[in-house]
């Protein structure tokens, strides 16, 4: 995947001026290399974004430069999720980095389907360790396996392309199927007050009587 933009000379308060140009203002930065101001149509990036993430490698095309980059940070306005700022690190294609992946739930638990239990998803992206080619876009997670209650997928059964290394312990609990919560039926205590109060209409009721 290739990304084309430009070189900006225009930085501070003036770059709100790019955005309504259809423009984003952009950083480019890595190990032993100068930041480089940079300037990224919004459709071109939206489009690429959608498809690599930010866990897969796309080629930064400006001036005569090629570079291996991964998105690794877009900053959005709270208001409307407009796209304010974007920062790009070039990587080095021999050379291992970390970052974190994010985990696409496939198909659906049974025990949730035949069962009625709740699934929990305790986590949505797992931190690894490989070299930029071999990044994987996503990692799956077969939910067909969840066939009881109680029943958990854990990191260590997670399949992960070779030359991927997980860093999160392998016990950790990626997504289990949990019993759903009973109502429960608070029982309000009578007071004293109330048993003496009952006994004496019945004297009462006895006297008239």
């Amino acid at each position: 995947m290739e990304l084309q933009v430009q070189k900006r000379e225009i930085i501070g308060k003036k770059v709100k001026g790019l955005r309504k140009q259809g423009l984003i203002p952009a950083e480019l930065y890595g190990h032993n290399i100068e930041n480089t101001h940079l300037s990224v149509p919004a459709k071109d990036f939206l489009k690429i974004f959608k498809e690599a993430g930010e866990s897969t490698i796309i080629n930064l095309k400006f001036e005569d430069k090629e570079l291996p980059v991964l998105i690794y940070d877009v900053i959005t306005d709270p208001v409307d999720d407009q796209i304010l700022h974007i920062d790009f690190y070039q990587v080095k294609m021999d050379e291992k980095i970390t970052t974190s992946i994010p985990l696409e739930f496939i198909g659906e638990a049974p025990a949730v389907k035949e069962k009625g239990g709740i699934l929990i998803k305790a986590m949505h992206e797992i931190e690894v360790e490989a070299l930029p080619a071999d990044l994987p876009h996503n990692i799956k997670v077969n939910l067909k396996v969840l066939s009881e209650i109680g029943k958990s997928i854990y990191v260590k059964d997670l399949e992960v392309p070779k030359g991927v290394k997980v860093l999160i312990e392998p016990e950790t609990v990626v997504a289990t199927v949990t019993e759903p919560a009973k109502e429960e039926v608070e029982e309000r205590p009578i007071s004293v007050e109330e048993v003496k109060v009952e006994g004496e209409e019945k004297e009462v009721m006895s006297d008239e009587k």
